[in-house]
């Protein structure tokens, strides 16, 4: 992986100097610490951090083609480059080195936009046009890199993370209320805005062409939906070979690179299912990585041993103390660039500096699986709340909700109260086209009482749900409850929160690339096709998948209960070896200076949350983390703290390309 950045000059008054592209570049050092370089004419100024996975000796970045009118930066991988590349040597092109982003660049040469639909890969990409002076922009098909812009003063700013935006001190730094209220309900913000007022992010599957004036993100891809006349036609059987080999050729193409590949390996399903096909089929020798807890309900090492054992693996394991989560939070925090409601990034974070410490630069992961194949409670959730919906008064059909979550009704005088306040269904609740959504998302919009009331004022004519229903695809309501709740789970969490917090941003804030075989979008689309009942049989989430590599798993792996991945949050800080920064970040003078909070309520929370005997409740954690980490985002961007010093480092090599007059 890389980074890239960019200035666009839009207007002749707009000037562009070397040393703004050289800072920018600069914050981006973590994404690619091998080299740098700039190019620069009197239109734009690009720049690139490289990470360097094909072609190390002959990748550097910014390229260009032959008679240099095409210049690229190039944040990722087209998996398939080898048989794109043999497709336009047989068209005349030739090349000049052995990477992928040169194929990329003459495939762009060769079919402009739709070179996009022939990629099978994981991109965010920047090409100008030196003789027409157009930009070019560009993102993967699901989001997994990414990619922000703005626009000031009559230039154009783009890069692979915020904070390089921000290296231009004529950026305004601004959080946006609207967009806080987004992230409190969905964890996440809405039509690709990031929570930065003027901030936006280039939307997955799309590319946008800036010339003179500024034109809108286009799609040149979108998730699939198939009405049931469309849908797989054979049988289980049929659908489980060529499930198995649409997964093991994913696997086969994002196993190609000239550095040593590892695999992180949970315990869960999806990751035992990569790594065995990968031990099984392409690399006997394979190096796992894999996080332990020190509070036991959150580890999974009985289930990761296992795995090690049957497949005897070369495994390294990294211990997540509740000290370490407590104190690497902020700076993944600055990775992530919002505000963060659960502690699950910082655990990978810790995993991927293993890697690195280990020397790998690359890991393939089983996330995307939950998504595509039904593997989530919500899920299972919904099809249980429906069947419930169509006998509102049974006794019985509520007694289903146990299987899924059976450590809330240990406590009976709970149980009566959670299926009437939380799952309970009500009328036409079932026609709700937020059906499968509507009760986590009702649950995090009450995190919004603690903003102050002057927040609250700025946002009392806006409601960030109906804000959602109005980008909903006009058939949306007219899909079946799965397709639904499917819908909503990729385009808000997969590509908003998965693949970014706990994706990319903490994998690139140690320099490791991930690869998502299960993000094939091959896989995703044959996934699509496919019955409902085939993803979740009964209350057996992602059934097919199962069926499909039911003889290369141990059998305690294939029939294990579901264990959602999740880390510490009121153990991390209440802890008895202190909470450290928390008391200065949520003391009552700081809250109420910073003007997003309600002080005292922030105070009553943090009292109830410090003498609970036992683990607050979920709502409870995530407004604590969604208070704290949303002030250790003003501090750290609108403030202009110093925090993050030590990570802002010369560039290894600066390759200035200067054309004069471009």
């Amino acid at each position: 992986m890389c980074g890239i950045a960019g200035i666009f000059k839009q207007t002749e008054s707009a000037d562009i100097e070397q040393n703004e592209i050289q800072s920018m570049v600069s914050m981006l050092n973590h994404r690619g610490p091998d080299e740098s370089g700039i190019y620069l004419d009197s239109k734009i100024a690009l720049g690139h951090t490289r990470l360097s996975i094909i072609g190390l000796d002959d990748g550097s970045q910014p390229m260009s083609n032959e008679d240099g009118s095409l210049w690229i930066v190039y944040n990722g991988e087209a998996f398939n480059y080898l048989e794109l590349k043999a497709g336009l040597v047989q068209k005349g092109h030739r090349f000049r080195t052995t990477t992928d982003t040169e194929v990329v660049l003459h495939l762009f040469e060769e079919y402009g936009p739709s070179c996009l639909e022939k990629i099978n890969g994981q991109f965010a990409l920047a090409i100008w046009n030196s003789k027409n002076h157009t930009l070019f922009l560009a993102r993967d098909r699901v989001g997994i890199r990414p990619l922000f812009y703005c626009q000031v003063n009559g230039r154009f700013f783009f890069a692979s993370e915020i904070k390089a935006i921000f290296a231009c001190p004529q950026v305004p730094r601004e959080l946006e209320l609207t967009a806080l209220s987004q992230v409190f309900t969905f964890w996440t913000t809405l039509n690709h805005q990031s929570v930065f007022k003027g901030i936006k992010e280039l939307p997955p599957g799309h590319y946008l062409t800036l010339g003179a004036g500024a034109e809108k993100p286009k799609p040149y891809w979108e998730l699939p939906y198939y009405p049931q006349e469309e849908r797989w036609m054979g049988t289980e059987e049929e659908a489980c070979e060529e499930l198995s080999y649409l997964l093991k050729d994913a696997i086969r193409l994002r196993l190609r690179a000239d550095v040593p590949v590892g695999a992180y390996l949970s315990g869960g399903l999806d990751s035992s299912i990569i790594t065995s096909l990968i031990s099984g089929h392409f690399n006997n020798d394979l190096r796992t990585f894999s996080l332990s807890f020190e509070e036991k309900a959150f580890d999974e090492t009985i289930y990761q041993t296992q795995m090690v054992e049957s497949l005897k693996t070369d495994h390294r394991q990294i211990l997540a103390r509740n000290d370490h989560i407590r104190a690497l939070l902020p700076k993944v925090v600055w990775h992530s660039e919002k505000p963060l409601l659960r502690m699950g990034p910082v655990p990978l974070f810790l995993l991927s500096g293993l890697v690195r410490e280990n020397g790998f630069k690359v890991v393939l992961t089983g996330e995307g699986a939950d998504e595509i194949f039904g593997g989530y409670n919500i899920f299972k959730e919904a099809k249980v709340r429906a069947f419930w919906a169509k006998e509102r008064d049974s006794r019985s059909r509520p007694l289903l909700l146990q299987r899924l979550y059976p450590y809330i009704f240990t406590n009976p005088s709970r149980t009566k109260f959670l299926l009437e306040k939380f799952f309970g269904v009500q009328g036409e609740s079932a026609l709700d086209p937020f059906f499968s959504h509507r009760v986590r998302w009702d649950g995090g919009s009450k995190n919004l009482k603690f903003l102050s009331k002057e927040a609250q004022a700025c946002l009392a004519d806006y409601d960030p749900i109906h804000a959602l229903a109005e980008t909903l695809p006009d058939d949306f309501n007219k899909r079946d409850l799965m397709s639904r709740a499917q819908y909503l789970e990729i385009q808000l969490f997969l590509s908003n929160y998965l693949l970014s917090s706990q994706g990319d941003r903490v994998g690139m804030g140690n320099s490791i690339e991930l690869r998502l075989p299960f993000l094939d979008y091959r896989l995703i689309d044959f996934s699509m096709r496919l019955p409902s009942h085939w993803k979740i049989k009964g209350l057996n989430e992602k059934y097919i998948l199962k069926k499909a590599f039911a003889d290369i798993l141990p059998g305690e792996i294939l029939t294990r209960p579901k264990q959602p991945y999740r880390a510490p949050i009121h153990q991390s800080f209440f802890s008895s070896r202190g909470n450290d920064y928390m008391e200065e970040f949520l003391s009552f003078e700081k809250v109420a200076r910073s003007g997003y909070f309600d002080p005292l309520k922030v105070r009553n929370l943090v009292d109830k949350c410090r003498k609970c005997e036992n683990i607050p409740s979920e709502s409870q954690n995530m407004a604590l983390m969604a208070i704290l980490t949303t002030h250790m985002i003003d501090q750290q961007f609108i403030g202009n703290d110093q925090f993050c010093d030590s990570e802002i480092k010369k560039p290894s090599r600066i390759v200035c390309r200067k054309v004069v007059g471009g």
